[in-house]
């Protein structure tokens, strides 16, 4: 089993580290939307109050990624067609990037700009087989390294160890990052996930998304739906070359180590592969 995240480490790991609490709108929205009878004009208002966030999520929600047939035109139209949980999951990230977005570091930068683009990664392989929802597929994009921004605040050398990391062969990002802060950013991106009220299964697959040789190779019982969304996100990463974007490294070592057996647990092909991943490029990500 994947070690867990007991209170004593938990301490530990947040100790100096400053999680950001969900912003207002995110409060807001879960109050009214936990609310007998909840109201879906009462949830679009309180959306298109901040003129950013809903703009950000109109942009998104019509994005060739998520594959919709008509244009969504306003935010009570992208709940009346997508549902008022999956609206949610798509403000909810959009909130968290926008939470980050007062760091200028060009390297902070860049992890963002990553992040969105394998958060629309997500979303279009999610699209394409089906295996999980599209608006949980790009929450779990934008969060999954959200603990690269706070350890990048709190340690000078983070990012020459995340490069570090990025070019080992044999070993992942996180061990080369726990050998030198005794915490790593999956762990934090786990109470980032927490304090957000992510669902736990999403909170547990960005808590164990480098360790997915143990879990693609079956050495344990793992939960399926975040299986399923590591799985995405693992064929993201790669598609968007996260490892040169991030690590500067010329390979995406940990995915071509567990190439055969996430193939397999997708009952996919090199070709089926080669092809998802074509088609995702030429949505133009980059």
């Amino acid at each position: 089993m994947v070690e867990a995240l007991t209170e004593e480490t938990t301490l530990s790991i947040l100790k100096g580290l400053k999680i950001p609490p969900q912003p207002q709108i995110m409060v807001d929205l879960q109050l009214e939307s936990a609310m007998p009878g909840v109201s879906l004009d009462q949830i679009a208002d309180i959306i298109s109050r901040d003129i950013g966030i809903s703009g950000a999520a109109l942009k998104v929600i019509n994005s060739p990624f998520f594959g919709l047939r008509g244009k969504v035109t306003s935010i009570k139209h992208a709940l009346n067609l997508l549902g008022l949980q999956n609206t949610l999951n798509i403000v909810n990230g959009l909130a968290l990037r926008n939470t980050f977005s007062y760091q200028s570091l060009v390297e902070m930068t860049e992890v963002w700009d990553n992040s969105f683009d394998v958060a629309m990664a997500c979303a279009a392989i999610a699209k394409i087989t089906g295996i999980a929802s599209v608006d949980e597929a790009y929450t779990f994009g934008l969060f999954h390294d959200s603990g690269i921004a706070l350890l990048m605040e709190k340690f000078e050398n983070y990012t020459q160890v995340l490069k570090a990391g990025y070019s080992e062969t044999k070993r992942n990002v996180t061990d080369i990052e726990n050998a030198s802060f005794e915490t790593n950013h999956s762990v934090v991106g786990y109470y980032v996930a927490k304090a957000w009220h992510l669902p736990e299964y999403l909170c547990q697959g960005i808590a164990d998304h480098h360790k997915t040789e143990a879990i693609f190779s079956e050495q344990f019982a793992f939960n399926p739906k975040s299986k399923n969304l590591l799985a995405l996100l693992k064929l993201a990463e790669n598609t968007c070359l996260s490892n040169k974007h991030l690590g500067h490294a010329a390979e995406h070592y940990e995915f071509h180590r567990i190439k055969d057996d996430l193939l397999i647990y997708l009952g996919l092909s090199d070709y089926d592969l080669d092809d998802i991943q074509a088609s995702v490029r030429d949505m133009q990500i980059h």
